[in-house]
């Protein structure tokens, strides 16, 4: 009795480990311990970790299948491009209506000592003329990193193309419409630069230019 006792034992300790280890593998957890497992469990698990992984357009091993713009974007210290283009997208949004309220705070936050004294000017600009800009974000059409660049190997900037529509409208100081239409939305085409200190412990990346398509 006592035999069939163990054995049942046994078989509820393997379930409870690879349930363990199954659970560890899914969360990405480092100090997952060596469990022989067989191959059709491995190779499942390691399907999922590549699909969660934090590139889901994940290296290859095969470097040279790499295309020359991911050549260079894997030479960033813990860059992840899935990651940064939602950043990027909502650092677009963000910084789009901090300019339209005039909320010096927040752009400082997001964009260079330089870029910002421009953007500081046409604020100052706008108010001592009366003007009121009204800008929304309706969705982004594309989003795409064009171009890397390295800067005497302190720095790095990323060139992104942002393809989105918006609704602006410009007001003056009695909030009558004297540019754009509230029913029209626009598709327009922005190309930033953003960029970011090679040091990995920085993970900031701070607008530093803008331009129209």
């Amino acid at each position: 009795m006592s035999g069939y006792l163990d054995i049942i034992f046994l078989l509820v300790l393997v379930l409870v480990i690879f349930s363990k280890l199954k659970s560890v593998l899914g969360t990405g957890a480092d100090d997952t311990k060596v469990i022989m497992i067989p191959k059709e469990h491995f190779d499942k698990v390691y399907r999922e970790l590549r699909k969660h992984s934090l590139d889901e357009s994940a290296e290859p091993a095969d470097i040279s299948l790499l295309s020359p713009l991911d050549k260079e974007l894997i030479k960033i210290p813990n860059f992840n491009k899935k990651l940064f283009i939602k950043g990027a997208q909502r650092a677009f949004e963000t910084i789009l209506a901090a300019f339209s309220k005039g909320d010096v705070k927040t752009l400082s936050m997001l964009v260079n000592k330089e870029l910002l004294k421009r953007i500081e000017k046409v604020i100052n600009e706008r108010k001592q003329n009366g003007i009121v800009t009204e800008s929304d974000l309706i969705s982004f059409v594309e989003t795409e990193i064009e171009s890397v660049n390295f800067v005497d190997n302190e720095k790095v900037n990323l060139i992104v193309k942002f393809v989105s529509e918006q609704v602006n409208l410009l007001k003056n100081a009695d909030g009558d419409i004297i540019e754009g239409d509230e029913n029209y939305v626009q598709t327009i085409s922005d190309v930033w630069t953003f960029e970011k200190s090679l040091n990995p412990k920085i993970n900031n990346w701070l607008l530093c230019s803008t331009k129209k398509c």
